[in-house]
């Protein structure tokens, strides 16, 4: 089962580019009311906010909502063209109807879809159906911990809705991406609001930024480490460089100190006397630009004293030759089978 989706939540970028046009207005548009904001091109330039609008994507024309002006820009900056979609014409009022129809049936979809997992008793669970306007095709969204034989749902969801039935299974990054909801910093969540694909997180990248190692507090509402850890990542590293590391001994001013915490996004060191421990001192960036090692931490000191004993066994393999076995010395006691 392939996690992407070809639906108007997540349309192909590739096939949807096109070049910057001066004489087109850039607008920002929603297919659903809860659903990502994408950018789009018109020859129109007076539409306004909440308008319903015929926009062309790869399966045919969508309706989408306008929900602003200007193109969203990507996060490579502006060397990429942003990928956006065309838009056609305004909606006629039937064309209102049959989308305030379309998100009804959505949800009836849903409760059928739903009511038969529990009736044939299947370990997935549903998140949410998308339709198209044409009603080409249905598509159901679902998570399941294991794989799911589900030939006979998709047998009374075809019996159903007469239409084609797509069953994707998706992670719990893209369940919470479909959902939606607020971070803990009282914002949308990064992957409903802007994120384009999901980047790999590691709890290196949560060291690199001194925060605390909580998992309430590192993980996001999908229970995994949250994604706006790689924002700043690389800018954390880049300024690290910079900064000696913690336990290190630094000469400033003539006398010897030892690193007992670096502030990044300050700039500053906190450090403390190595003749007496009780002083401290906290040094600005203009000061300990000025600094020069002397002792390193003991991690970046060569190897470690566990490493020694396995050097000289090396050593004495190398001098001696390779032991060998001491039943290979032994002479048989019995002949082989075949020999007399």
């Amino acid at each position: 089962m392939s996690e992407k989706s070809n639906s108007p939540e997540q349309p192909p970028q590739s096939n949807n580019q096109q070049k910057m046009n001066p004489g087109n207005t850039f607008y920002q548009v929603k297919f659903r009311e809860l659903g990502r904001t994408h950018s789009a091109s018109a020859k129109i330039h007076n539409l306004v906010d909440k308008e319903l609008v015929m926009v062309q994507t790869d399966h045919g024309q969508e309706p989408a909502a306008i929900c602003g002006q200007g193109a969203l820009l990507p996060l490579e900056g502006l060397k990429k063209t942003p990928a956006f979609f065309t838009i056609i014409r305004r909606a006629s009022r039937d064309e209102i109807a049959k989308f305030e129809n379309l998100v009804q049936r959505e949800h009836e979809a849903f409760n059928f879809c739903n009511d038969s997992i529990k009736k044939l008793e299947l370990s997935m669970k549903l998140i949410k159906v998308e339709r198209f306007f044409n009603g080409s095709k249905i598509v159901f969204y679902f998570t399941a911990e294991n794989r799911v034989d589900f030939r006979v749902l998709v047998k009374e969801l075809v019996q159903e809705f007469r239409t084609r039935v797509e069953m994707r299974q998706i992670g719990v990054r893209h369940e919470t991406q479909m959902l939606g909801g607020l971070g803990c910093c009282g914002r949308e969540l990064c992957c409903t609001s802007f994120m384009t694909k999901f980047v790999p997180v590691s709890i290196k990248m949560a060291k690199e930024q001194n925060l605390p190692l909580n998992p309430s507090k590192i993980s996001g509402a999908c229970n995994r480490l949250l994604c706006c850890l790689t924002h700043e990542f690389e800018t954390y590293k880049s300024l690290k460089k910079e900064m000696p590391k913690v336990g290190a001994i630094i000469e400033f001013e003539e006398e010897k100190y030892k690193v007992n915490k670096v502030n990044i996004l300050k700039n500053t060191l906190s450090v403390c006397s190595t003749n007496d421990p009780a002083i401290t001192k906290e040094l600005l960036r203009d000061e300990w630009q000025k600094y020069k090692v002397v002792d390193l931490p003991r991690k970046q000191q060569g190897s470690s004293p566990k490493q020694e004993p396995r050097k000289q066994k090396e050593v004495d393999k190398q001098q001696h030759g390779k032991p060998q076995h001491p039943s290979k010395n032994k002479k048989r006691k019995y002949p082989r089978k075949g020999k007399k």
